[in-house]
Formats: C-alpha cells, sequence, structure tokens
C-alpha cells in the first residue's frame, strides 16, 4: 500500500496546496514562487524517491519568509501523515553527500520526538531568490512538524548553491532510508513498542 499524504493549508500569508507519495519514482511539479526553492524541492524528490506536487501562493511581496517556513510546515505534516504507524520501517537514515566543493552530512530519526541541529554557515545572503537563513527554517520546520531528529552539518564547502544543495539532496537520501521498509521490523523499532 503506497504511503501518501494530500494537505492544504491556507493563511493569511500563504495558500498551499501539497501530494507526498513516499513509495514514488521521484516525480515532481513544483511552483512556490521562489525558483531556487522549486529546483531544490525537485531535487529532493528526485533524488529521495518521493513524489511530490506543491503549490504555493505566498506573500513574497513581503519576502520569502512565510512561504519557506509555511512549505516546511506542510512537507513535516506530509511526512508525518504518510508514516502512518511506522510499523516495518527502518526509522533512521544518514547520508554524507558531495556536491562539487560541497560535503555535507544528515541524518534523520523519526522517533516522534522533534529535535534540529543545524551547523552550517553561508557566505552570501541569498542565492537565486531564496535568502539563505529561510534554509535552516525551513528544514526546523520539517524536524518540529514530522515529530523528526534531525542533524544537518556542513563539512566543508565555498559555493552556497552547492551547499544548500548538497543540504536538500542529503536528507532526501537519509529520509528515503529511513522510511524504507525492513522485512525484519515486524512491528516498530523501538523496545518502547511506539515511536
Amino acid at each position: 500500500m503506497e504511503r501518501i499524504a494530500e494537505l492544504t493549508r491556507k493563511t493569511k500569508e500563504t495558500d498551499i496546496r501539497m501530494s507526498l507519495n513516499l513509495d514514488g519514482t521521484g516525480k515532481s511539479q513544483i511552483h512556490t514562487g521562489i525558483g531556487f526553492l522549486d529546483h531544490m524541492l525537485e531535487g529532493f524528490a528526485k533524488h529521495g524517491f518521493f513524489d511530490l506536487t506543491l503549490e504555493i501562493d505566498g506573500d513574497l511581496v513581503v519576502d520569502g519568509h512565510h512561504s519557506v517556513e509555511d512549505c516546511g510546515i506542510v512537507l513535516g505534516c506530509a511526512i508525518k501523515e504518510a508514516l502512518g504507524d511506522k510499523k516495518g520501517i527502518r526509522r533512521y537514515g544518514s547520508c554524507i553527500l558531495p556536491m562539487d566543493d560541497a560535503l555535507a552530512l544528515c541524518a534523520v530519526d523519526l522517533c516522534g520526538r522533534p529535535f534540529f541541529a543545524f551547523d552550517c554557515d553561508f557566505s552570501v545572503e541569498k542565492v537565486g531568490a531564496l535568502d539563505t537563513e529561510l534554509v535552516r527554517e525551513f528544514f526546523y520546520a520539517i524536524s518540529y512538524c514530522a515529530g523528526m531528529n534531525l542533524h544537518i552539518k556542513m563539512l566543508s564547502g565555498i559555493n552556497s548553491h552547492h551547499m544548500i544543495e548538497a543540504i536538500f539532496k542529503a536528507f532526501a537520501r537519509a529520509l528515503d532510508e529511513a522510511v524504507g521498509k525492513d522485512e525484519r521490523i515486524k512491528d516498530v523499532l523501538s523496545t518502547k513498542g511506539s515511536l
């Protein structure tokens, strides 16, 4: 059975419609109004083998903050909903991913308890129309809405485009591993009996 979530979220700042299939093939149709964010989410879908459709109408006349943060909120909620009871999943995933000069580490625990650590400094304020400080806000929102322990660390890097792209792809690979099924896991991977 495919693990799919379809969500909408409408506020005075953003109107978001999202569909996420954790058992997809990497297809995406994305329009956030921020070209570089579209590019990053397309990479997330492709490298995580997730099918993702996303449409955001946001108050970009103000800035990108509401659109980016609310996108992270909805994606985190979609991951949580699509996972359901989490029976049979590996729970943990990690990836160290190179992208030219950048080397990003991402580790995920789908434990149900949010925790977020982000160790990355960008040398520029913007990549395309995306404020680089919003990368942290995006992943923070995912972590807390999904109930995910998420660690992201830039091991090395010079070019901010490469660094952000490495983060998104490393997150995709780590999440794909964590949501993956293992036939040896009959219930949930926890001595407590729940995640």
